[in-house]
Formats: C-alpha cells, sequence, structure tokens
C-alpha cells in the first residue's frame, strides 16, 4: 500500500489550502483516513481523522478552520484548511490505521508528507 500526500505550498496567514492524498496498491477498503503534521523538535500529532462511516475527529486548534473529506471510491482524502496561521505551519502526512488490499490487511501506512509554511 502507497500513499501519496500532495497540495502544499506557501501561504499568507488567513489564506487557504487543501491537502489531498491518495492510496494505491490494490485496495479493496479502508478503516480510519487521516492527517497528521509535525514540525522541527516535535512529536507528529494529529490533525484530523475520518472513519469509514464518516466520523470525524479534529485537533483542537484546528477545529472550525480544517474539514477533512473522503472519497472512498478514488481511495483519497482531502484536508481543506482555512483562516491558515504561521502555527499550522508544518509538514504534513497522511495516514491510514487499517487497509483491507486483495492480498491481505494493511495496519498504519503513512505518507511521505506535504510541507505547508504558512507566512506574510
Amino acid at each position: 500500500v502507497q500513499l501519496q500526500a500532495f497540495g502544499g505550498g506557501s501561504v499568507q496567514p488567513g489564506g487557504y489550502l487543501r491537502l489531498s492524498c491518495t492510496a494505491s496498491g490494490d485496495i479493496v477498503s479502508i478503516n480510519v483516513m487521516g492527517w497528521y503534521r509535525q514540525t522541527p523538535g516535535k512529536q507528529r500529532e494529529l490533525v484530523a481523522t475520518i472513519t469509514n462511516n464518516g466520523r470525524t475527529n479534529y485537533a483542537e486548534s484546528v477545529k472550525d478552520r480544517f474539514t477533512i473529506f473522503r472519497d472512498d471510491g478514488r481511495k483519497t482524502w482531502s484536508l481543506r484548511m482555512n483562516n491558515l496561521k504561521p502555527e499550522d505551519t508544518a509538514v504534513y502526512y497522511c495516514n491510514t490505521d487499517k487497509v483491507l488490499a486483495r492480498w491481505g490487511t494493511v495496519f498504519g501506512s503513512w505518507g511521505r508528507g506535504t510541507e505547508l509554511t504558512v507566512s506574510s
């Protein structure tokens, strides 16, 4: 199973951006899809997750600004980020907790990360 994230870049404070992640590898279904982020010297932290029945969970710092949504048909999930702040600057990683593929089950997959910089 491979996850590919894209959509990072540089944005001014107050701006918006959308990150997307696509999973590949003869996948049948994906349980929880998520986004995490990491800054230098800090642990990777949860940003948002969405379950296979649409239940979402957000970090307090991004509630009401970020929205996660998924497209199971395309094995893709996205993070819409509004009103971006400098403290949102980080490398963002997409994640799945469990993927059912035609050849087996894979736990804990990560994409390579895409960088977001929020600065004026």
